[in-house]
């Protein structure tokens, strides 16, 4: 089943409606410069008491924190204190850095025009275990969340190399036409999926869901 991941969240109530909309995955934004961004003592909390409210149906969902460019300590430092199951590298880490974090992390890839997403995979898969990559539109100066689409094509190719996770300007209605283009093993949105900066619309993120389901139903 195509896995939906819903990026952003900043607030338990938030966290409880994606779940309940169908979300497979809820990704936590630890880059400050960012709407979206948790502090770590806060998203603590937050899981805790999601954990907690959701009993054995927490195990369903995997909690992804998004960093850029932190040491590897405190990366792993917060997903310890976060409880979180996964961190994605969406700044300009090394490959060593995934490499020191092992099966828990994988990499956001942004191509720049010309340059090939398969190589860039490459240097960067360590991760044995989906999803192996998130591809994003690639914005100067920006580590994801600007609601640009990536290139649907370039991802294509590599979906069919690796379980990649799609990112990049989805909303409720294009994220259809991205899972029949890519064939993603997931698609992750944030923008797409709120009221304002950071802020989570429940019915959007249900008609987000919905429609990526969309082909397994038919």
């Amino acid at each position: 089943m195509l896995k939906v991941k819903i990026c952003g969240i900043k607030t338990f109530e938030d966290a409880l409606a994606a779940v309940e909309a169908g979300a497979d995955m809820l990704g936590f934004n630890f880059y400050p410069p960012s709407s979206r961004y948790i502090d770590p003592p806060d998203c603590a909390r937050l899981n805790a008491k999601l954990q907690a409210r959701l009993g054995e149906d927490a195990k369903r969902i995997q909690t992804v924190g998004v960093f850029v460019n932190l040491p590897v300590e405190r990366v792993r430092a917060i997903l310890l204190e976060c409880g979180l199951d996964l961190a994605q590298l969406s700044g300009d880490e090394p490959r060593s850095d995934l490499q020191s974090l092992g099966d828990i992390a994988f990499k956001a890839l942004r191509a720049a025009p010309g340059q090939s997403l398969i190589e860039m995979s490459q240097a960067y898969q360590v991760r044995e275990q989906p999803p192996a990559f998130l591809v994003d539109a690639r914005v100067a100066g920006k580590y994801g969340g600007t609601g640009e689409l990536a290139d649907w094509g370039a991802a294509f190719k590599l979906a069919h190399q690796a379980p990649v996770l799609l990112a990049g300007g989805l909303r409720p209605d294009n994220v259809a036409r991205a899972v029949e283009q890519v064939v993603p093993w997931g698609v992750d949105v944030a923008s797409g999926v709120e009221c304002s900066p950071g802020v989570k619309d429940d019915d959007k993120m249900r008609q987000f869901v919905q429609a990526a389901r969309l082909k397994e139903r038919v």
